[in-house]
């Protein structure tokens, strides 16, 4: 049996699937921004920051307490404000450690997230099949990230997944450039009087190449988190990854510096 609450979300999904019209359409896209899981930690960091606030006054007026006790000598008020002081200490603990919790929480959510690709050069064009593989990579690595990156993942430092990410979204913004420039030289060659073609052609092979290197070379970054991954008990995980992303990281210098 599921929750009450997941159980009513999956109710008033169905009945908001079966509305039609503008006001339903006002009322799906208000369901989505609710049930989004982004909303929902925004939500819960929300009631946490007012609970937070709320321990912090009590936290100010027990240890006012406490001062009152000392100053004036009533050893009573003094020993409830230190009972309360000591209380608040432990939830004002709690809740810093909720917060922690749905900081990591968003972060994972953000590696998880599914990749957005973009749109794939034609099924004519040299650039197709490393685009596809690049786009398969993409999603790959981004599970696999969000596997070094959780709770549980200790010898493995946040840093190091988070430098890993980075250089391979640079490293994709790279190899998109070579790709679009690579579908440009195509549509010259096919254009261009036959007699000046063959200086395009060399072209469109030196392009490939260089597309079929780049996205090789974010492969192997992938490759590198899942050994990390999989050797996540080794004595030091971290520098096959930190390894893979320096390699990937001089690869989009090198491509940026020979683009046209």
């Amino acid at each position: 049996m599921g929750s009450p609450k997941k159980t009513g979300d999956e109710i008033a999904k169905i009945v908001v699937g079966q509305m039609r019209g503008p006001v339903a359409d006002q009322v799906r896209q208000r369901m989505a921004a609710w049930t989004d899981p982004v909303a929902k930690l925004d939500r819960r960091q929300q009631r946490v920051n007012s609970t937070l606030t709320l321990w912090l006054i009590f936290l100010v007026l027990f240890t006012g307490a406490v001062a009152l006790g000392v100053v004036v000598g009533t050893p009573a008020l003094a020993v409830v404000g230190g009972a309360g002081v000591a209380g608040t200490g432990v939830l004002l603990h709690r809740n810093r450690a909720k917060a922690r919790e749905i900081t990591a929480a968003r972060g994972r959510l953000e590696l998880t997230a599914t990749v957005r690709r973009a749109p794939l050069p034609a099924r004519s064009s040299a650039a197709r099949q490393p685009m596809e593989r690049l786009a398969e990579a993409e999603e790959t690595l981004a599970e696999l990230l969000a596997h070094l990156d959780s709770a549980t993942m200790t010898s493995v430092p946040t840093e190091s997944v988070e430098q890993a990410g980075a250089t391979a979204a640079e490293a994709v913004r790279a190899i998109r450039v070579v790709s679009t420039q690579l579908q440009a030289v195509e549509r010259a060659r096919d254009t261009a009087p036959p007699l000046e073609r063959a200086q395009l052609v060399e072209g469109v092979r030196q392009l490939r190449r260089q597309l079929d290197e780049a996205v090789d070379g974010y492969c192997g970054l992938v490759g590198a988190a899942g050994r990390t991954l999989a050797a996540s008990t080794a004595s030091d995980p971290r520098r096959v990854l930190v390894e893979a992303t320096d390699h990937l990281a001089g690869l989009a210098s090198a491509l940026r510096d020979i683009r046209p």
